[in-house]
């Protein structure tokens, strides 16, 4: 199982973005970004669900509890 940060980064890889680039997406430094993806620092969950809406994943992705990037929805249907 792979942990955050290298979902982190391999997500922004994927989806052709620098550091700086995903940075401005959740609002905060390239520098602040990087401590997330190096694990200096822990991504705060709102900041999470940001990158999983921009990327179109699920936040169980990005956590490492699965290796579907949008498994189905789980949702009770009324």
């Amino acid at each position: 199982m792979n942990n955050y940060q290298t979902r982190l980064r391999d997500l922004r890889e994927d989806h052709d973005l620098t550091q700086a680039q995903a940075a401005k997406i959740i609002g905060t430094s390239q520098q602040h970004y990087g401590k997330y993806e190096s694990g200096k620092i822990v991504i705060p969950f709102d900041r999470v669900i940001v990158l999983a809406d921009y990327y179109d994943v699920s936040l169980d992705y990005i956590a490492g509890r699965t290796n579907k990037m949008n498994p189905p929805d789980k949702r009770i249907k009324k």
